[in-house]
């Protein structure tokens, strides 16, 4: 193990801080757990964050945390300086989740396992990044380099990272690299997915069912249109995606459509294939205009998320490796679409982690694991004092 290897200082970290009460109190399951409930308890659809930002923030505030502000997209914002000066890190954790205001927010528990509409996705990070905070200030750890807490919003949906791209702009010029919370505990996200969103939206003069039969009908033309672009090439390796998410239109049964629209989803971790992709599309939508008569048909973007990556042996990724295997994780490296694209696209290290387990995300019955949570703190604990050290950043 080379003595400045990202293995080495881990593995110096891990016992230096394996001795110390903070070591012990980073690891309080209940404590972590009863704030992610907390924040989980507090509605936040994207777009909508604000509530959720403020309770953020006057935990900032109340920590004593450094330079706290909320910002005009209701990110929050708070540091904790490092002993010399240059580039510092950045953790965050997007407070947003994919649940209307007025989604039931009831929790129920099961043995370790947890079910509550965005605990796992992302509120329990939201808790992980306030808890390591709090041990850090409270025990007087101080990084090497300035260590930014972010609690972001705009992840998840149409935000298109809005929140993160707004973080990084008026972050860039003062961090070195950047760590995200929102993975599964011992997965490495390296690899930003970038997509493109689309929506498709057909208008037509429409009617009534039966004396206008044979007027052209939006909702027709769009399933048609729809039924081409299930029958989009994509690649396998590297890895393509589309998805036809939602489909709407229409006002009775008996009415011939006025209007419907659809949203699309591209992605590939390869920017040429998604390119690809977005040609394909753009030449079914022309066809479909030029072949339908008595229509209009409109293809709007409504997410542009760009893409990017770091290899696996970079010292952030290894680092996130080695803090995980120190705890005894089994480490996956993983491309996704997370709020690491935008450091990435811009140039800056950064990585999506996770400190615990959970499925069914996006659905009322998601669920978060708390086995891993002591461990999966002490990982983040130990990454980000190791990515803050003077031989890193």
């Amino acid at each position: 193990m080379a003595e400045n290897s990202p293995s080495a200082l881990v593995h110096t970290l891990y016992h230096q801080l394996a001795a110390l009460p903070a070591w012990h109190e980073i690891a309080d399951t209940d404590a972590i757990v009863e704030a992610a409930l907390t924040i989980q308890q507090i509605p936040a659809p994207t777009f909508a964050e604000a509530q959720r930002a403020r309770y953020v923030h006057d935990q900032m505030v109340a920590l004593g945390l450094a330079e706290v502000q909320l910002d005009a997209l209701h990110n929050v914002y708070g540091c904790l300086p490092g002993r010399r000066a240059g580039p510092g890190i950045l953790i965050s954790a997007h407070t947003d989740t994919v649940f209307a205001q007025d989604v039931n927010l009831t929790v129920r528990r099961d043995g370790q396992r947890i079910y509550g509409p965005g605990l796992s996705d992302n509120s329990i990070s939201v808790a992980a990044l306030l808890h390591l905070a709090r041990v850090l200030k409270q025990h007087q750890l101080q990084a090497d380099h300035t260590l930014w807490f972010v609690a972001n919003t705009g992840e998840e949906g149409l935000g298109d990272l809005a929140g993160m791209r707004a973080v990084i702009n008026h972050l860039h010029h003062k961090v070195g690299a950047v760590v995200v919370v929102d993975a599964q505990f011992g997965t490495v996200v390296h690899a930003g997915v970038a997509s493109r969103r689309y929506r498709i939206s057909v208008a037509a003069a429409g009617g009534h069912s039966w004396q206008d039969w044979g007027a052209p009908s939006a909702v027709h033309v769009l399933v048609r249109l729809g039924a081409r672009l299930t029958e989009l090439a994509v690649s396998v390796d590297p890895k393509s995606t589309f998805n036809i998410g939602v489909i709407e239109g229409g006002t009775t049964v008996n009415a011939i459509a006025q209007h419907a629209s659809l949203l699309l989803d591209l992605r590939s971790v390869d920017e040429a294939r998604l390119a690809a992709l977005i040609a394909q599309v753009e030449t079914i939508v022309a066809d479909v205009t030029a072949e339908e008569r008595g229509v209009t048909v409109r293809l709007e973007t409504v997410g542009d998320r760009p893409g990017g990556s770091i290899e696996r042996q970079h010292p952030l990724a290894q680092l996130a490796s080695a803090a995980y295997m120190a705890v005894g994780a089994n480490v996956i490296f993983d491309a996704a679409s997370t709020d690491a694209n935008v450091p990435l696209s811009r140039g800056i290290p950064a990585v999506c982690i996770g400190m615990s387990r959970g499925g069914n995300a996006h659905r009322l019955d998601e669920y978060l694991e708390i086995d891993d949570i002591p461990a999966g703190m002490r990982s983040l604990l130990l990454l980000t004092l190791a990515a803050a050290s003077a031989t890193t950043a």
